[in-house]
């Protein structure tokens, strides 16, 4: 699906203008759905400061893999919830890891701010289809720029199109005693495609089409659906604190919250309940984690992790 924007650039009539054309190509559609389609433009918004956006309703699990080695095609990890419970399965690339999830954050952002604009009246309506350079994205992923880089973002959307998130929910129903089983699965973003390589071979700039599930979060919401990441996630090299991170900005906010370790642990996807505890203890005596305090507790039924905004610390403003 090309941007309205190209189609009228490609059917432009010699000696028409922009609004002449424009007039005519959404004259001359037949269904309505499909100009409504055809409008919705390409959001990759270039300008410097754009805010990382998560989706606060997958933020306390972890939709990746944690470790540097790849799990094979096929492979599931399973989050029991108490009302059903998410599944994420490898595809045959294997499975999408916290690392390649960023370009997912990138791609939230972008339409997130691309949203804000529209809705402020200095935009078009963002279609699904986001058009970033790879430059661009290594720029906002604070990575380097080295010769390999275009293969690992290739890499990463194959991944990354291959990894399914199945969410199963039990509602009750409103009129009986009965349980309703809702069943949802789609990948992590819906497919890409390469528009133009350099001189070299090197990948220079990609179409990726946004999932549904998060299309729709951003753009059909009533309620926000993302939260504000701090600008420092980038720089968070273990995989473990990038995670707690995550679970700390959608449990904490502003205010204190209160996770046992043996959950958290159960979320994250580590193998090993005694290494987590200590990567994650060790987290806690370095207090680095951008924007929140991390204290360990003890609990009646486990230690707990306890985290605390550090602006809400004595002396801070």
């Amino acid at each position: 699906m090309s941007s309205f924007r190209e189609r009228v650039q490609a059917e432009a009539r010699p000696g028409e203008s922009w609004d002449e054309a424009t007039a005519r190509l959404r004259g001359t559609s037949i269904n309505k759905a499909v100009t409504e389609e055809a409008e919705l433009a390409d959001f990759f918004v270039s300008a410097d400061g754009i805010s990382i956006k998560d989706s606060r309703h997958f933020m306390d699990v972890a939709l990746f893999r944690m470790s540097k080695r790849t799990r094979r095609a096929g492979e599931v990890i399973r989050y029991d919830l108490a009302d059903g419970y998410i599944e994420v399965k490898a595809g045959p690339d294997g499975m999408a890891s916290i690392w390649d999830y960023d370009i997912v954050l990138m791609l939230i952002s972008h339409l997130t701010e691309s949203m804000n604009l529209y809705k402020r009246g200095r935009g078009a309506m963002p279609g699904r289809l986001f058009t970033p350079y790879v430059s661009d994205i290594l720029k906002f992923c604070q990575r380097g720029d080295g010769g390999n880089q275009s293969k690992i973002i290739e890499s990463a959307l194959d991944r990354l199109k291959g990894t399914t998130i199945k969410s199963v929910l039990n509602r009750p129903s409103h009129n009986s005693k009965c349980v309703t089983r809702e069943v949802k699965s789609e990948s992590l973003i819906s497919g890409y495609r390469v528009l133009s390589e350099t001189a070299s071979g090197k990948i220079d700039r990609v179409e990726i089409e946004a999932p549904s599930w998060i299309y729709k979060q951003v753009v059909d919401s009533h309620v926000p659906a993302v939260l504000t990441v701090s600008q420092d996630y980038f720089l968070i090299e273990s995989a473990i604190a990038r995670f707690i991170y995550r679970l700390a900005r959608r449990a904490s906010g502003n205010r204190r919250a209160k996770w046992g370790f043996k959950t958290i642990y159960e979320r994250s996807e580590v193998t090993c309940f005694k290494e987590f505890c200590r990567i994650l203890r060790r987290l806690i005596r370095s207090d680095s984690l951008p924007d929140y305090h991390l204290y360990e507790e003890t609990g009646l039924s486990g230690p707990q992790l306890i985290m605390t905004p550090r602006s809400t610390e004595p002396g801070c403003g």
